[in-house]
């Protein structure tokens, strides 16, 4: 794929991790997760999006799937915390080196302490961000976590 290597990309071929991308046209309108899963043709339940919060001041990043919402208070006991909440749009992306709706949890500009949900211990394969709008990565859950220094717990709230 000429012209779509980005840090997360970069970083799972350095690594050696097998991966495969997937790439879609995004529309205008639509949230990136669930346009994603639809235009990919996926089980909502594998594609996976890349939040930033901030723990007690931390920025700190969440992954859960793309039909679920972020459990703030989860999140934070996660990481020991106590309080949290959505991080700023220019302070993530600055942090991350992603612009929102792009932002990968692999190949970040600084690496932040991240939580990803236990969701994905069931599956064999996830997707998620690659670091560019319309371009998904699939890989193990266990790689992304260890790639990312990632712990597994709880953080996803379904409606």
């Amino acid at each position: 794929m000429a012209g779509k290597g980005t840090p997360a990309t970069a970083l799972l071929t350095k690594q050696g991790v097998e991966h495969r991308l997937h790439s879609y046209t995004h529309g205008s309108g639509q949230a990136y997760g669930p346009e994603a899963a639809e235009l990919l043709r996926l089980d909502p339940a594998r594609v996976f999006k890349t939040l930033v919060a901030e723990v007690d001041g931390t920025l700190t990043v969440g992954i859960v799937p793309v039909l679920a919402t972020l459990d703030l208070k989860a999140l934070a006991a996660a990481v020991a915390g106590k309080r949290a909440k959505m991080a700023d749009v220019a302070l993530a992306e600055r942090a991350t080196g992603y612009v929102a709706g792009g932002i990968s949890p692999l190949g970040q500009r600084k690496r932040l302490p991240t939580v990803l949900d236990a969701s994905a211990e069931r599956l064999e394969t996830l997707f998620c961000s690659a670091g560019r709008r319309g371009l998904e990565v699939e890989l193990a859950p266990r790689d992304l976590a260890r790639l990312t220094g990632a712990r597994l717990a709880p953080i996803a709230a379904f409606s």
